[in-house]
């Protein structure tokens, strides 16, 4: 930690502070915490202390714990961290300073080891040294009066952060970074730092699609039959009719919307990850979908596929269902704005609507969006308009497959 938000003090400007006591309040980035005065005396808070909502640098001066008639020195004035600089003089008030040091998320800590008569030491000295197995006899003081502080403590052992790892045990092999390598691995970066990504899954009983799939193999075998991506992209592209913000691109001060839905097919080869995409889904019929989708496939698997087959993309499918993967948490294809991950399809068991056990196929959709574009309210809207499809996708498919199926 370098630096939180000062939230609130604790005393009052002129309370007498003891020892130990909480003096005031600090949020990290994980949490608010409570932080214990170091000394005692009687709190003074200068004008320009920090206000609610300061970020304030560790080590950062607050007020002073002054004694009985002492004031703040003229000129003095919060001064940013100085780890180096000297114990101040037996004289001077005690700044604050000590209270703002690194905080650690609360654990259940050991009993506190009391510290030796002729050491005395800060509440924090002791907790440290007693975590750490320190004697407090062994260190030298740096505090007001002798008094041992918890930076004293700290100096005995270094950072686990600063601590390099210089030997290897065993030997590595070394695998060179392809570009197509290098490139997935730059866009996959350049998505998390660019969106806010947001990760929604559901279960959804496909009982009925793998009965659909199963009587458009039974129309021949010389029918391309549609595979489960291909279904799926037609009832995506469909819901993504009535939830455009889902196709839609972040572009600063305004959000571009698609003039035609073109969906992506994560394609895995030897060489990585490609992502051809499927141009007018929700224009084509399911046989005509699966047509393209087949040909894109069969390019990408034998490196012919085009940097045009690629581009254009306003939403991608990603299926890891047949490595038996369940869930998982696709990265958006950047800029887009939403990924739809599909998991494994398992036959399990589930209470039926007549109240009896039975066995349905179920299977896991797993929606990551950019929270920038859309929030979690219309994301799940979307993702409970798709697996409605799913679940009963002849009521949505049937009139094109009519018009479309070879006579």
């Amino acid at each position: 930690m370098e630096e939180g938000t000062f939230m609130e003090w604790l005393k009052k400007d002129g309370d007498v502070v003891k020892e130990g006591e909480p003096i005031f309040t600090l949020e990290s980035d994980k949490a608010a915490q409570e932080v214990e005065s170091t000394d005692g005396g009687i709190l003074s808070i200068p004008p320009d202390a920090p206000k609610p909502g300061d970020i304030i640098k560790v080590g950062h001066v607050l007020g002073y714990l002054l004694a009985a008639g002492e004031t703040i020195p003229s000129g003095a004035a919060p001064a940013d961290p100085t780890p180096e600089a000297a114990a101040p003089e037996v004289a001077a008030p005690t700044p604050c300073v000590e209270a703002v040091a690194p905080i650690c998320t609360a654990i259940e800590e050991p009993a506190m080891t009391p510290p030796a008569a002729e050491s005395p030491a800060s509440p924090r000295a002791r907790r440290a040294a007693s975590v750490r197995s320190i004697d407090l006899g062994t260190l030298q003081p740096t505090g007001k009066g002798g008094r041992i502080r918890e930076r004293d403590v700290l100096a005995t052992q270094p950072s686990i952060l600063d601590t390099t790892v210089c030997e290897v045990l065993e030997p590595m092999r070394e695998v060179p970074v392809t570009a197509l390598r290098r490139t997935i691995a730059e866009r996959m970066m350049n998505s998390l730092r660019n969106s806010a990504p947001v990760t929604l899954t559901c279960r959804c009983d496909v009982t009925n699609m793998v009965a659909l799939r199963n009587q458009l193999k039974a129309t021949g075998a010389d029918t391309i039959v549609p595979s489960y991506n291909d279904i799926i992209a037609k009832l995506v592209a469909k819901a993504l009719r009535g939830h455009p913000m889902l196709a839609g691109r972040w572009n600063g001060d305004r959000i571009l919307l698609p003039e035609a839905i073109h969906i992506g097919i994560a394609v895995d080869t030897e060489q990585g990850l490609l992502v051809p995409v499927i141009r007018n889904v929700s224009e084509l019929s399911l046989f005509q979908v699966a047509q393209q989708s087949r040909t894109l496939i069969d390019a990408t698997r034998t490196r012919s596929l085009k940097s045009a087959d690629m581009q254009g993309g306003c939403f991608t499918l990603s299926n890891l269902g047949g490595f038996g993967i369940e869930a998982f948490t696709p990265i958006i294809n950047y800029p887009e704005t939403a990924i739809l991950g599909i998991g494994a399809i398992l036959r399990q068991p589930t209470i039926l609507e007549d109240g009896q056990l039975g066995a349905r196929e179920q299977m896991t959709l797993s929606l990551t969006f950019d929270h920038r574009v859309v929030d979690g309210a219309p994301a799940a809207r979307f993702l409970q308009t798709v697996r409605k499809g799913i679940e009963n996708p002849a009521a949505w498919l049937l009139s094109e497959m009519a018009n479309s199926v070879p006579a």
